[in-house]
């Protein structure tokens, strides 16, 4: 008999966490951090005994599918990880990259609820950097995709390309229950088709149960083409108009879409003439990543990558590693480019960023990646005013653009197409949602597929 009960990602996109057992086996599909609004879950109990897990199972390397691995490892995981290359190495530094933000933001904080007495509300960090050292000492099975690697003598594991970010995977768990031979797939983060530097994601032409993704499953996207002139035309108009571009951008994948969109524009002298600046240690450790696999890029931009060509850099390119590279920044009164994370401007150097220049009409914020409920980037999007930026209320006078076609997600057409190619699928267990939008989602796979899809519930057994 096999289950599946998920702790994470139900009603919610944050925080994804799913526990199969098979027999007497018990497998974590992710390990994510909660963000936004919910991020508070992230310093409750597991609802499972960590030490009784066997694997996890580590789908791709965005924080709310690992964020709480060294958490797990903390409260008593001795298993094996399983995952694919650059995931095992892309993992690594994005919870490095947590562990170190997470302690300057707690250092800020407390020094400064220090002068008013109040120090003592003020929570510690989820973990340190030696929590995140310890994950790394526990062993780790890499897999390219669609190797089949043996768990038991009636369960195999494989991984496939999900075409979300370097190293994404989708996961087949195949095995035999009281003789039947059954398949439940995790979709983990499911791609788009039109990918500007990866390759296509894979498909599967059999499952029994589908666990998928619904982030975007009340929408259809943009068509790529017409976001990519949007994004000419904000950074055009802004930089002609003296002003500066500040793009909050996600260290993984996004980070390196824009920076390859830009030096096509700097290659066919549609770029003005400006500063570009990439300021995130993270985004410059991903992007070395990124150039060292060649072969899971699409083939233009690879072949950049494989003739030791960075199809990342040009000319007006400058990586900003230290702090005082940052906050040199500042001098640059026009015609900057300033690539920074967070992503949600849930904390990083975009929020001085943010703070230095947001106030002024003349510059441009562009969104290129969804934002959580409850995020400060969320706050912008949805039309504030003024907005809090560590003790000071900022008024919001710069132009802002959301540009959505750049979505590592797929859409609800994407996801449809993806699910179809699957053959007498029997279940379909919808997480990776807000609770609307798997709503919507849901309707949509009855009126499409004729399938009846259920939302998961907050550990809720479901049999697969």
């Amino acid at each position: 008999m096999a289950t599946v009960k998920s702790y994470g990602a139900t009603g919610t996109v944050t925080g994804s966490c799913h526990l199969i057992k098979i027999g007497s086996i018990s497998i974590l599909v992710d390990c994510g951090m909660f963000q936004g609004e919910n991020e508070d879950y992230n310093y409750d109990d597991f609802e499972f005994n960590p030490k009784n897990i066997d694997y996890l199972v580590l789908t791709h390397a965005h924080i709310d599918h690992i964020g709480r691995v060294p958490k797990l490892v903390k409260d008593g995981f001795n298993g094996t990880i399983i995952l694919t290359i650059p995931t095992f190495e892309i993992a690594e530094i994005m919870l490095l990259d947590c562990a170190v933000i997470a302690e300057e933001e707690y250092k800020t904080l407390y020094r400064k609820a220090q002068r008013i007495g109040t120090e003592q509300s003020i929570q510690k960090p989820l973990y340190t950097k030696e929590d995140v050292q310890n994950v790394f000492s526990k062993k780790f099975i890499k897999l390219d995709y669609k190797e089949k690697y043996k768990i038991s003598s009636i369960l195999n594991l494989t991984l496939y390309d999900a075409g979300h970010i370097l190293g994404s995977a989708f996961v087949s768990f195949d095995f035999r229950d009281e003789n039947l031979k059954k398949r439940v797939v995790f979709s983990g983060d499911i791609g788009s088709k039109n990918r500007l530097i990866l390759d296509s994601l894979d498909f599967l032409n059999k499952a029994d149960t589908l666990f998928i993704e619904s982030t975007y499953g009340d929408r259809v996207h943009k068509d790529l083409a017409v976001s990519i002139e949007e994004f000419k035309k904000a950074i055009i108009n802004t930089i002609n108009a003296e002003g500066n571009v500040i793009i909050p951008s996600f260290a993984l994948e996004r980070t390196q879409e824009i920076l390859w969109l830009l030096r096509l524009m700097y290659e066919k002298k549609e770029l003005p003439r400006c500063k570009v600046f990439l300021d995130s240690p993270l985004a410059i450790k991903a992007t070395y990543i990124y150039e060292n696999f060649p072969c899971h890029l699409n083939d233009k931009v690879g072949l950049y990558a494989s003739l030791g060509d960075s199809p990342f850099m040009f000319p007006w390119v400058k990586y900003s590693q230290k702090k005082a590279d940052s906050m040199k920044i500042n001098d640059v009164k026009s015609k900057a480019i300033i690539i920074a994370g967070s992503g949600m401007c849930s904390g990083g150097r975009v929020m001085h960023h943010l703070k230095q220049r947001l106030w002024n009409p003349n510059n441009a914020i562009i969104f290129v990646g969804f934002q959580v409920s409850g995020t400060l980037g969320r706050d912008i999007v949805d039309g504030a005013n003024f907005v809090k930026i560590y003790t000071d209320k900022i008024a919001v006078k710069s132009k802002v653009y959301t540009i959505n076609g750049f979505s590592a997600h797929a859409d609800k057409n994407d996801l449809l197409d993806w699910m179809s190619h699957f053959k007498k699928l029997s279940k379909v267990c919808l997480v990776h949602g807000e609770l609307e939008k798997m709503k919507i989602f849901k309707k949509e796979i009855f009126t499409k597929l004729e399938i009846k899809a259920h939302i998961m519930k907050k550990a809720q057994s479901v049999f697969v």
